[in-house]
């Protein structure tokens, strides 16, 4: 059987296109190929403006999956780790093991993973069954996220919030506990030991 280019490449567009969460548009040009050292990253919505940017202080106040609240006002005297996720993001998944390491071992450094997910509440607390984690977890609309922060432009993005309240550093992609630790030395905080 001979298959013409075309059809193949069609077939392969709308595979493809069948693996994107729901919600996100196809962009109207194929994309490039990102260089081998790129780290893998999810993409998301286009939407920044309006993204926490460094120096500003952010507000987020939401209910945790486990019927609790996390306000990041009540922060204040902590580094605190905002870290945008989805139970679909390969790379988010891969950086939650040592998010969770990392806030259980340095009591200056809090973490809350914003479930970037719009799955049932009962479907994402047995995915958090599978995938534990000692910080706190709340669920947000994709496409309406809270406060001061936009749709993530990609997945995973965390931001490292100072003791002050205000925004340090925004990580594009996944984080890793030297990261966070290195940008906290960097910003005059505690150096990892």
């Amino acid at each position: 059987m001979n298959h013409s280019p075309r059809l193949l490449a069609l077939t392969l567009v709308i595979a493809l296109a069948a693996c994107k969460p729901h919600g996100e548009q196809t962009p109207p040009t194929a994309a490039t190929p990102k260089p081998a050292s790129t780290p893998a990253t999810t993409p998301m919505p286009a939407a920044t403006a309006g993204l926490a940017d460094v120096g500003a202080q952010p507000k987020l106040r939401l209910p945790t999956v486990d019927g609790k609240t996390f306000d990041l006002a009540e922060q204040r005297g902590h580094w605190v780790v905002v870290n945008d996720w989805a139970t679909w993001c390969g790379p988010c998944l891969k950086e939650m093991p040592e998010l969770s390491a990392l806030a259980a071992m340095r009591e200056y450094i809090k973490v809350v993973g914003v479930a970037n997910d719009d799955i049932e509440p009962a479907k994402l607390q047995e995915f958090l069954q599978q995938h534990p984690v000692v910080y706190p977890i709340v669920q947000v609309d994709p496409a309406a996220p809270p406060g001061d922060f936009s749709p993530p432009p990609t997945l995973p993005i965390s931001w490292l919030i100072g003791p002050q309240g205000k925004v340090v550093k925004r990580f594009m992609g996944p984080v890793t506990a030297k990261d966070i630790e290195a940008a906290i030395a960097a910003a005059g905080g505690p150096a990892p030991n």
